[in-house]
């Protein structure tokens, strides 16, 4: 079990990364939603051992993350958002060279962990090919497998989806939900789609705080008879805008789909009469947009937010 309690960071120019955020993560897969600059990067970092937090603590199973980072590290797999490779070696020579860093010293053993690494993630058919020569898919995989090396009890991933094509984003979500099993997995993205693939909780994070923690599933049914959607001019939109919780529009051919967030009952959030708003089954991304463009959150978040294996 992950536990992380009140983490703060503050970079200089005084930006609040991190708020007081507490998580509690147990064993499966867990998303981290929330939009770009959220501070989803800065606490896989702090959780990886590879940042400071100005206050809070984190344990792993026990473990002080950030006072036993060597322990922590044998522990440990991350895949961070973006990671440097060497164009020139193939995926065999990079593990190999990977595993002996971590320790792996017999180069038999490290011969059999490398190829048992490679067929996990679909690469042994192109493990000879040079990385400089990889999709970025396949570079994902690879990304992967890396952090696979040791059989980790925790691994982290950073935004592994981005930029992906929808079969290779399939194929590394199929990856991810093999692995969940058996370990701890925090999933930072802001693809909605990937938490609800895969997650059986998730926290949503907004300029450093967390805003919201539970399961999807939990998440969508509180919204359920709250969403109504319409088609409108594109040139309305702003009139909308000014009198509705609108959450999200998409493009139509005959203008825009607006979501609207409205229980029907407080003043000045009741639907117009005549307006021929359709309720609509609520989704993920509602709960995301809502969330995201809700009033601030404040300084400190709840203490523990509790997370559902």
């Amino acid at each position: 079990m992950l536990e992380i309690r009140n983490l703060q960071k503050t970079y200089r120019g005084g930006v609040h990364a991190l708020r007081g955020v507490s998580l509690r993560v147990d064993r499966g897969l867990f998303g981290l939603l929330g939009p770009n600059g959220a501070g989803k990067s800065t606490l896989m970092k702090v959780v990886a051992t590879l940042l400071e937090p100005d206050a809070g603590d984190v344990h792993f199973d026990g473990i002080d993350v950030l006072a036993e980072k060597t322990r922590v590290r044998r522990l440990l797999g991350y895949l961070p958002q973006d990671f440097g490779l060497y164009p020139s070696l193939s995926a065999e020579q990079m593990l190999d060279y990977l595993a002996c860093a971590k320790g792996v010293g017999d180069r038999r053993t490290r011969r059999n962990l490398v190829a048992a690494t490679l067929e996990r993630v679909n690469l042994s058919a192109v493990k000879k090919r040079r990385l400089g020569g990889y999709s970025g898919g396949m570079r994902q995989r690879f990304g992967i497998a890396q952090a696979l090396l040791g059989d980790p009890r925790l691994l982290i991933v950073d935004e592994p989806t981005a930029g992906l094509d929808p079969e290779e984003r399939h194929r590394f979500q199929n990856l991810l939900a093999e692995l969940a099993s058996d370990i701890v997995i925090v999933l930072s993205t802001h693809i909605v789609s990937d938490v609800t693939a895969l997650c059986h909780a998730m926290a949503i994070i907004r300029e450093g705080g967390i805003v919201h923690q539970g399961t999807p599933a939990e998440a969508v049914a509180e919204l359920r008879g709250q969403v109504w959607e319409k088609t409108v001019p594109r040139d309305l939109l702003e009139a909308y805008q000014s009198r509705l919780q609108v959450i999200s529009t998409a493009p139509s051919v005959e203008g825009l789909r607006v979501r609207v967030l409205s229980d029907g009952v407080h003043p000045g959030e009741v639907l117009p009469a005549g307006e021929d708003f359709e309720p609509a089954e609520p989704t993920l991304e509602d709960v995301y947009f809502r969330y995201i463009k809700a009033p601030a959150p404040p300084e400190e978040a709840p203490d523990v937010a509790q997370g559902v294996a």
